[in-house]
Formats: structure tokens, C-alpha cells, sequence
């Protein structure tokens, strides 16, 4: 994924709009009932809430692709590195449509680029 898009090292560093690049764990996802316009939706954090909860707000992102009912490897605890043109919808930072790639749960740090 070598772009000209803006690398950002946690969601709370992403700017208001523009391509980004960055990466994150999926938290929720979200599937919309059959009779409605297929939408597939993930929430993704920085980090997965430890043990007990988060005990404060983390940053997010909303990556959406339209069109879709599901999105293969895309679950609840999925490790993704992600790109795409950012907007901010109804006040939270969102991504339709964006170029992923899942990565392994642990990486060496040296290999995290």
C-alpha cells in the first residue's frame, strides 16, 4: 500500500478530511437486515479494549463498503491496516470504501511498516 495518503500512527492523529493511511483493530461490525441497501460496516480502534473494558473514550474510525453484505476476514478482532479518502459523517471520522489488508495478530515491530 505505497501512496501518496497521509500515515497516521493512531486515529487520534487523523486529520479532518483527506487519504489516510492507517491501522487499527476492528472493535464492532455491523450488517444491515436484507430488505435494506447493502452496506457492511466496522468500527476500528487503535488498540482492543483490555480485560474488564475501556475505562475512557478511544479513538475511532468507521470504514464502510457500500455494496457489500459481508467482507471476508473482515470480524471483531481483526488487525487491518487501511486507506481511503476520510471524511468526517455525523461526526466520526469514516472511510467508505477503503483499500485493507488484514495483518497477523502479533507482528515483530521491526516488520510494522
Amino acid at each position: 500500500m505505497a501512496t501518496d495518503a497521509e500515515q497516521c500512527s493512531a486515529l487520534s492523529q487523523l486529520p479532518p478530511r483527506g487519504r489516510v493511511q492507517a491501522r487499527g483493530f476492528v472493535e464492532h461490525i455491523r450488517i444491515l437486515p436484507g430488505v435494506q441497501a447493502p452496506v457492511f460496516t466496522a468500527g476500528v480502534v487503535d488498540a482492543p479494549a483490555p480485560p474488564g473494558g475501556r475505562r475512557a473514550p478511544a479513538s475511532r474510525i468507521r470504514l464502510v463498503w457500500t455494496g457489500q453484505r459481508r467482507v471476508p476476514g473482515i470480524e471483531a478482532g481483526t488487525r487491518l491496516r487501511f486507506e481511503g479518502m476520510l471524511a468526517q459523517v455525523d461526526g466520526v471520522p469514516t472511510i467508505y470504501n477503503p483499500r485493507y489488508e488484514i495483518l497477523p495478530e502479533h507482528e515483530h515491530p521491526l516488520e510494522d511498516t
